[in-house]
């Protein structure tokens, strides 16, 4: 175990990234009406270059924020290991791979939004205004919280060292190669609670909390799957009852 002073560099700058993450989404949320955060919500699909870049820009920092957080112990432990070796460079690729993943993540949300805003389905806030795509979100993300897939990915992720020990790969090829592992490993675990940021809208910074919140309890907390498998129950069963206020 190194010392605290030689371990606080390394987490302090994964918090720093972390709480400036939330700053900013913090900052967008107070101040809707700055040109860069209104590019953010263009009123129709007819997306510029620039609608583009900063919806983009918005989803990978918003994904920083609320996955950095439930990574610590698996990129501290990544980071600490690196050091002890004398690679400290290792762990940024490592850092930076997983961030990599996230970014693929918030290209393809970037998409989705788009074709979603494209049927009329959420509003320049990206909030869902249609009763069936909340159904249908609810509903795939309670049931995926029940999957083999869900379950083998939230293993991993809930077991840092054992990934570490499991994964090991040699030299800043394989921190790159761990990093983007891991980073799959997360969204593997995480994408359909990420999909409910559809239902509460992107710019509810309570809503986008609380599916952070939500995701660290069951990577981190004591019996964390066992929550999970709660969440899924919850939110299938909320999934089926906008189902049959439609019917």
């Amino acid at each position: 175990m190194l010392p605290t002073a030689r371990r606080l560099p390394g987490a302090v700058l994964l918090a720093a990234a972390s709480l400036g993450g939330w700053a900013v989404l913090a900052w967008m949320a107070l101040d809707m009406d700055h040109p860069w955060v209104l590019s953010t919500m263009p009123t129709g699909p007819s997306w510029s270059p620039e609608n583009v870049g900063a919806i983009f820009a918005m989803w990978a920092v918003m994904m920083a924020a609320m996955m950095l957080p439930s990574a610590l112990p698996v990129l501290l432990a990544f980071v600490r290991l690196s050091v002890q070796q004398g690679e400290r460079a290792r762990a940024r690729t490592f850092v930076a791979a997983y961030l990599a993943v996230w970014a693929g993540f918030s290209a393809a949300a970037t998409a989705l939004q788009w074709a979603l805003q494209s049927m009329d389905w959420i509003d320049p806030m990206i909030v869902s205004r249609s009763p069936a795509l909340n159904a249908a979100l609810l509903l795939v993300a309670g049931a995926y919280q029940f999957s083999p897939l869900k379950r083998a990915c939230l293993a991993q992720c809930r077991s840092p060292f054992g990934f570490l020990l499991g994964e090991w790969r040699a030299g800043a090829r394989g921190a790159f190669v761990m990093g983007l592992w891991h980073g799959m490993l997360c969204t593997g675990c995480c994408w359909a609670l990420m999909l409910l940021l559809f239902v509460g809208g992107v710019m509810n910074l309570a809503w986008v909390a609380a599916v952070a919140v939500a995701v660290a309890v069951e990577k981190l907390a004591p019996r964390g799957d066992q929550v999970g498998r709660a969440m899924g129950a919850g939110l299938f069963a909320a999934g089926s009852l906008k189902l049959l206020a439609m019917l």
